[in-house]
């Protein structure tokens, strides 16, 4: 179990949280005991959501824990109570003077603030001590625990992956890291490594690594039964991007430990299909590289031979992930499956458009995507469509190839980038292409600084709509 959760055998004794919404914050005081409504004006309890008060009892002890949130709806609140609130087991309440407050333990809602808090209890101790243990919620009895698990369990390992520098999650690591994954869940596995990968026409993925003492690889998973609906990941898997001979910055270097990113995600979005035994066929390709520099590092101008057939200038060694991507998604689209998605750390120029908590996505189906950002909204998960927009497609032309991996025009450098990956899969294969950070720069409740899974709730929810209720 979780060490966020604790044991139901100590509901009794657990100390709830009350949750009030700020405009209920007056009403809800005046219904409470003189003690309540002195401790707090006395102690000049501030009315700003996100604030927590601690209310002792009349011997002392920790009685009660106020958290003040805007609605319902602002469950990330919780994110922040497992490391501030003293050791201990605690329950979750909302205000009586929430009109939802009745139906709240067994609710979407209670739902998402366990989440929260659970995700929230994140702590990266591999390389140093944990700061505290977190503190306990008890769930609800009602509540479905095994989804709050799965969900904050899959993240976790989105985050681990991610947080883990190159030196301990290169290539191999990562293959074992997803070999391991298969194993937990009976999943097959299986690896080109090096020159297996030109012999099987994956020179793309091959070339993009070949400098690295750390061969490239594709990774392969699969799990369920064939006769269910194809669903197909694909990562990026560039266990640390120097910019090849194309070379970064320093400072341009300093996260690229978290270039594989997209492979972390698509492995926390498998597992969550697997844990919760989603009816499908589940495949996911994973083309893991270092994109290095040395005397066999492949150079602006060479020409590659991808998976496909098309022939890739290339124009820039630093738009390396696109290349390998290349690769991944011609195996991707040779079984023809249901839904196609894609995940990677692709561009700065997406971070530079909107962000770096807002991932871009981009489909080829409007319907497909639209009814992503709906689930994207509920859960507070959020992403952004972008269009590929086929004006663009003439900046990617070559004198000497059938396509450069490096646009000739500086602007729209995210959509440019997902253009290139259309070229790798035909119209008729429902897509979605997201462009993430997978990383936060600070600390925010339930989100802590470093390695962050991103639109994988949104697209979990949308999954299990489609796909949860088959037989």
């Amino acid at each position: 179990m979780l060490n966020c959760f604790g044991n139901a055998t100590k509901r009794k004794k657990a100390i709830p949280i009350i949750f009030v919404a700020k405009d209920y914050f007056g009403s809800w005081l005046k219904k409470q005991t003189p003690f309540i409504q002195n401790w707090l004006t006395t102690t000049q309890f501030p009315e700003e959501i996100g604030r927590v008060r601690l209310v002792p009892n009349s011997s002392g002890q920790l009685e009660k824990v106020i958290c003040l949130v805007s609605t319902l709806k602002d469950f990330w609140a919780a994110g922040a109570l497992p490391l501030s609130l003293p050791a201990g087991s605690y329950v979750f309440e909302m205000s009586s003077s929430d009109q939802l407050d009745k139906n709240f333990g067994s609710s979407e809602a209670y739902l998402n603030f366990a989440i929260a808090w659970g995700l929230g209890a994140y702590q990266f101790a591999r390389y140093k001590k944990s700061i505290r243990l977190p503190a306990q919620l008890i769930l609800s009895q009602s509540v479905d625990r095994q989804f709050i698990y799965n969900t904050v369990e899959s993240i976790y390992l989105v985050r681990t992956l991610i947080n883990m520098p190159t030196e301990d999650m290169g290539p191999s690591e990562l293959a074992a890291a997803t070999a391991h994954l298969a194993k937990q869940y009976k999943a097959q596995f299986k690896q080109l490594v090096g020159e297996q990968l030109l012999k099987n026409n994956f020179a793309a993925i091959y070339t993009v690594g070949r400098a690295s003492d750390d061969v490239p690889r594709l990774l392969e998973m699969r799990w369920g039964n064939k006769k269910n609906p194809k669903i197909t990941l694909v990562g990026k898997g560039v266990c640390f991007d120097t910019g090849g001979l194309d070379i970064k910055t320093a400072s341009g270097m300093q996260l690229m430990k978290k270039d594989m990113g997209g492979a972390a995600h698509v492995l926390g979005l498998a597992r969550m299909i697997m844990q919760a035994k989603l009816p499908v066929y589940l495949r996911v390709l994973i083309p893991a590289v270092e994109n290095s520099v040395g005397g066999n590092a492949y150079r602006p101008g060479d020409i590659i031979k991808s998976h496909q057939g098309m022939t890739i200038e290339i124009g820039n060694t630093d738009a390396e992930g696109r290349v390998v991507l290349a690769d991944a998604l011609s195996a991707a689209v040779s079984e023809e499956p249901d839904l196609l998605i894609d995940m990677a750390t692709l561009t700065g120029a997406a971070r530079v458009a909107l962000g770096t908590e807002l991932p871009a996505v981009f489909s080829n189906q409007d319907k497909l995507v639209k009814e992503v950002i709906s689930y994207a909204n509920q859960l507070q998960d959020p992403i952004w469509h972008l269009p590929l927009f086929g004006l663009y497609r003439d900046s990617l032309n070559s004198a000497i190839a059938d396509i450069n991996n490096n646009s000739a025009d500086p602007y729209g450098g995210a959509i440019t980038a997902g253009l290139f990956l259309k070229e790798f899969v035909p119209d008729t294969i429902p897509w979605l292409h997201f462009d993430l950070m997978a990383w936060n720069t600070k600390a925010r409740p339930g989100r802590p600084q470093g390695g962050e899974a991103m639109a994988l709730r949104a697209l979990f929810g949308y999954l299990r709509s489609c796909y949860g209720n088959r037989v």
